[in-house]
């Protein structure tokens, strides 16, 4: 069974959350003055990526908070989970190599 990181609870099994979709969707500041397609884009318009992705999620059979994680989609490995309103950290798999000597 997959373990997620619930970053307010701890690890706990997949089957307590839910996805949310894709993470850091700014809504329009002024959505009165934004074109059809503007809106279209802001309501549906989602990266479809292969690789490392921001998603939200909640747990739902837990604290019931939403919060943010970075997943492999090709692995469906989570490398890392953070707060709401954090910035995504650099997963260890992201970050540049040491050179040896």
């Amino acid at each position: 069974m997959l373990l997620i990181n619930c970053p307010y609870c701890g690890e706990r099994p997949e089957l307590e959350f839910v996805h949310g979709g894709q993470a850091h969707i700014a809504r329009p500041g002024s959505p009165a003055e934004c074109s059809d397609q503007q809106w279209a884009d802001y309501l549906y318009r989602r990266d479809n990526i292969k690789g490392v992705h921001a998603e939200r999620w909640r747990h739902t059979h837990g604290c019931g908070r939403f919060f943010n994680a970075l997943r492999d989609t090709t692995s469906d490995q989570f490398l890392a989970t953070y707060k709401i309103g954090e910035q995504p950290p650099v997963p260890a798999q992201a970050q540049p190599r040491k050179a040896t000597a």
